[in-house]
């Protein structure tokens, strides 16, 4: 049996490791990305839930979105659009993103919980609601973005939970890596060698603060 993993595509293979996937410990973590183990899915689970989200149904009702849910939307098609080689259109899109990000207003008393619940929101709606459209318009650039962004979502999750349970320990020794291209983060004293959701090379990615 093999198993792979949601956000980087790492392939575990129960016949060349020589060790049961579900024998593996709880804590243990995909050699790539550092997903945990339950962001594994058995091969041919993936493609029966993208052909699902394929077929999801849009609400033809128009959704008004936040200015920071249209920051985050339009930076990642600014990053797909880079990623095809569209300079012009990926700086447009970037500016837009710009603009948002300015009108995002500061919210008190911000904390875990709130991020956690933004993030579950937008893997749980918005990102499957994006891809359906741009599924059914045929856009690949855009289909492209949602699905790096919805990958993103999902790691920063993970991240949310270590900090939650080891606290400023979690960072201590090491850095913060945020891809350039499509906003993967990556904790460790280097970044990967490879983006594992975009698949550029280490150079693309950033030290944060």
């Amino acid at each position: 049996m093999r198993y792979i993993c949601s956000i980087c595509g790492y392939v575990y293979d129960e016949d060349v490791e020589k060790i049961p996937f579900g024998d593996l410990p709880d804590d243990w973590a995909c050699p790539m990305c550092k997903a945990p183990k339950s962001m594994f899915m058995e091969e041919g689970e993936q493609a029966e839930e993208a052909q699902a989200a394929d077929q999801a149904d849009v609400d033809s009702d128009m959704i008004p979105l936040s200015p920071g849910v249209l920051a985050a939307l339009f930076s990642n098609l600014a990053r797909g659009a880079e990623k095809q080689y569209k300079a012009g259109e990926s700086e447009a899109l970037m500016r837009i993103s710009d603009y948002f990000t300015s009108a995002v207003p500061s919210i008190p008393d911000a904390d875990m919980s709130l991020v956690r619940s933004l993030s579950e929101e937008c893997i749980g709606s918005s990102y499957p609601e994006a891809k359906a459209v741009a599924s059914s318009q045929g856009d690949r650039g855009a289909l492209r973005a949602c699905t790096w962004a919805e990958k993103v979502e999902r790691i920063i999750q993970v991240l949310i939970s270590r900090y939650e349970s080891e606290g400023e320990a979690f960072l201590d020794g090491v850095e913060v890596w945020v891809c350039s291209v499509c906003g993967f983060v990556y904790v460790g004293k280097v970044p990967p060698s490879m983006c594992p959701v975009c698949k550029v090379p280490a150079w693309k990615f950033e030290a944060i603060g």
